[in-house]
């Protein structure tokens, strides 16, 4: 029976605050959310995976009551504090035993089908869905009768431009006989987990003031879908084509905001080294 108990309001506010500061998001179509009962909200997770999702778990906790818990990448729960942190936030490792647990007791979660690969990005990847070939988050959903709610968020893969990615890494020869050396192969799944190296403000690793952008899509109903293969790859795909067609739409909003709304030291702090 899971025994989870929602922090205080003030657990982590601090940090919270700066982040609403320093980053200024806004919600779209949060309006139009019917939270009347659970969903599983899925989502494109972006680079590093730290700095909006505090800001959509806030978002939601306050404007809508609801206190999603996160499915997290087991490499968190090998972090001491670190996972307690998580924990204490609602965070549970991502299994399928897990997920199952909390759809039997009426809870919304939140999932990134990409995990820990889609933060661990590489040249080129700002705002891919690196999803493989996972169905596990349809295929539940179905199994429970969960309605989905496909989510976009836009701001945070433009905070660091990066300068050495995990292909630059393998492919380096002194980096690879570290890495075996250290029997760091298995652990970092192929490669998969390789931080890549950034560059932020200044050249430093300080996010870049970015302004954070997030859309919520309409409910995806599950009640009539079967449980075979076809359908749930189907039901896949209709999530990853809501949220990639939420992405076009922020960057176009986006654009539209930055000449309106932006400050100059905004726009000039946020430039890429290499455009």
């Amino acid at each position: 029976m899971d025994k989870f108990i929602p922090p205080k309001e003030n657990y982590g506010k601090w940090g919270r605050n700066l982040e609403r500061w320093y980053f200024d998001p806004v919600f779209l179509n949060s309006d139009q959310l019917n939270m009347s009962k659970p969903a599983l909200f899925v989502g494109n997770h972006t680079l590093y995976g730290l700095l909006d999702v505090p800001l959509i778990l806030e978002h939601l906790r306050l404007e809508h009551g609801v206190h999603l818990r996160s499915l997290g990448d087991r490499m968190h729960f090998n972090i001491p504090i670190w996972r307690d942190i998580l924990t204490k936030g609602g965070m549970v490792l991502g299994t399928p035993e897990n997920c199952h647990a909390l759809m039997s007791s009426g809870q919304s979660i939140l999932v990134f089908p990409g995990g820990a690969r889609e933060v661990m990005r590489r040249k080129g990847e700002s705002y891919q869905l690196i999803w493989k070939k996972r169905t596990g988050f349809a295929r539940l959903a179905i199994e429970h009768g969960y309605d989905i709610i496909p989510f976009a968020s836009l701001g945070a893969d433009d905070c660091f431009d990066i300068v050495l990615d995990a292909n630059d890494i393998q492919n380096n020869a002194l980096a690879q006989k570290m890495i075996s050396k250290l029997k760091l192969k298995e652990k970092l799944r192929g490669g998969d987990i390789l931080p890549p190296i950034p560059s932020g403000v200044g050249y430093l690793p300080i996010p870049k003031p970015q302004r954070f952008y997030f859309s919520f899509g309409e409910r995806i109903s599950t009640a009539e879908v079967t449980s075979n293969e076809k359908d749930i790859w189907n039901l896949r795909e209709q999530v990853a084509h809501s949220i990639e067609k939420q992405i076009f739409e922020l960057k176009n909003y986006r654009e539209a905001d930055k000449d309106q709304n932006w400050s100059w030291l905004r726009k000039k702090l946020t430039k890429s080294f290499n455009k």
